[in-house]
């Protein structure tokens, strides 16, 4: 028999049974964030995979920060001829720099423009240029669009990027912290043993319940560093750099690295050409050079250390200390050349991480392989480390089963309006 005419509450059920349906069938990725009530802020990463080929200085004008931050924070030789206009390769991910602030009760970065180009929308700007770092919602949200789909030519948008900082330190010890997206590659075991950690760590530090991670979540991925102790008068207080990295600092006069041991090591920049006197005063050592001395006691070691930037002044600290051996020569890690390829490897595998430089892979790391798709993050309050939470990214997964289901709603919401008559 036909069936008769449908009535508003036959409407209302089904309406409501597919809208469930959907809601089911969508995982939105998850966005690890750190709650704040201060204006402190840190210095924080951001894992980026360039979506095209870019110069040096297009990169860095994408995140307004310094092309010679972002070279040194990839221990990339900043001494390179015409460096800034070097182009770098399509799917290169390097580290980007940024200062992490408290911003309307959460860590973000708020730092970061972008002004619009013709056919730009606002999902393109988030999923493609900015590598899902950020979501279409939240750059409409940052910027009270009404209407996303009149997006006017140069029109300056506010950007806001997930970084957080947790004190600075992770399992009590001083960490820098990145904001990585997963890629559907990626696993969480892979992930920890590529950047030198545990999976039990990552659960701590995002919450999370168990190790399943989906396509599109961003991790905040804690890299061990060397803290600095500058004054809070210094231009840059709480200076952190990650193993095996750099950071340029003081006008670019002061390059700073970490390294073994998690040692800040400060010395005179290769750009530095007018700066302020790097000498430390009643000596006759220049900033990062030491003395030993051997004695019957011991080895008498003096040292010309950086104390931080102050008001354009470059401050240098004089030290000596008996040390039981004579330390060798000082070890910095290397640099390389920008790079102008990349491997397939370099695609695929999660990033280098600091201790692993010049872009090779890995030995003995477990193979990645794609997460199922109706694995879920449970994310209950961290067990260990700090205590992270999870928002709704943009990106959105939809579950092949469900999806079925709604298929099937479908043909029975066009069945109850006699569209389909039942057979």
């Amino acid at each position: 028999m036909p069936l008769g005419k449908p009535t508003t509450a036959s409407f209302v059920v089904v309406a409501t049974v597919l809208l469930l349906l959907f809601n089911a069938a969508v995982v939105t990725p998850k966005s690890t964030i750190e709650p704040c009530s201060n204006n402190d802020s840190c210095n924080a990463l951001l894992g980026y995979t360039l979506y095209t080929d870019l110069k040096v200085s297009e990169l860095a004008a994408l995140f307004q920060i310094d092309p010679i931050v972002l070279l040194s924070a990839n221990s990339i030789d900043i001494s390179y001829p015409d460096v800034e206009s070097h182009i770098l390769p399509s799917q290169l991910f390097l580290k980007i720099p940024i200062i992490c602030s408290c911003v309307d009760g959460i860590r973000k970065s708020v730092a970061t423009h972008y002004k619009t180009r013709p056919s730009d929308t606002l999902s393109n700007i988030a999923d493609a240029v900015y590598g899902g770092l950020v979501s279409a919602d939240q750059i409409k949200e940052a910027n009270s669009i009404s209407d996303p789909s009149v997006l006017d030519v140069g029109q300056n948008l506010v950007v806001p990027l997930p970084c957080t900082c947790f004190n600075g330190t992770d399992n009590f010890l001083p960490a820098i912290y990145m904001s990585y997206v997963v890629r559907p590659v990626d696993t969480l075991a892979g992930i920890a043993a590529r950047y030198k950690t545990t999976t039990t760590d990552l659960m701590g530090v995002n919450a999370l319940g168990n190790a399943a991670i989906e396509d599109g979540d961003i991790l905040a991925i804690p890299l061990p560093a060397c803290a600095s102790n500058f004054p809070r008068s210094a231009s840059d207080y709480a200076l952190s750099v990650p193993n095996g990295g750099y950071a340029i600092t003081a006008d670019h006069c002061v390059e700073c690295s970490c390294t073994a041991g998690s040692r800040l090591y400060c010395q005179p920049a290769s750009l530095s050409v007018s700066c302020s006197s790097m000498q430390c005063k009643s000596s006759n050592l220049m900033l990062g050079n030491v003395t030993v001395q051997q004695s019957s006691a011991g080895c008498n070691v003096t040292s010309c250390g950086y104390g931080g930037f102050v008001n354009g002044t470059i401050i240098t600290t004089l030290s000596s200390s008996l040390q039981p051996r004579c330390p060798g020569p000082q070890v910095v890690p290397p640099v390389t050349a920008p790079p102008t390829v990349v491997s397939p490897d370099m695609v695929l595998a999660p990033a280098p991480s600091p201790g692993q430089l010049g872009g090779s892979p890995m030995a003995g790391l477990p193979s990645s392989v794609v997460p199922s798709s109706g694995s879920s993050i449970v994310l209950p309050p961290a067990a260990n480390g700090p205590s992270g939470s999870s928002i709704n990214g943009a990106c959105t997964l939809v579950n092949p089963l469900i999806t079925s289901f709604i298929s099937i709603g479908l043909v029975l919401f066009l069945k109850v309006v006699k569209v389909v008559p039942f057979l």
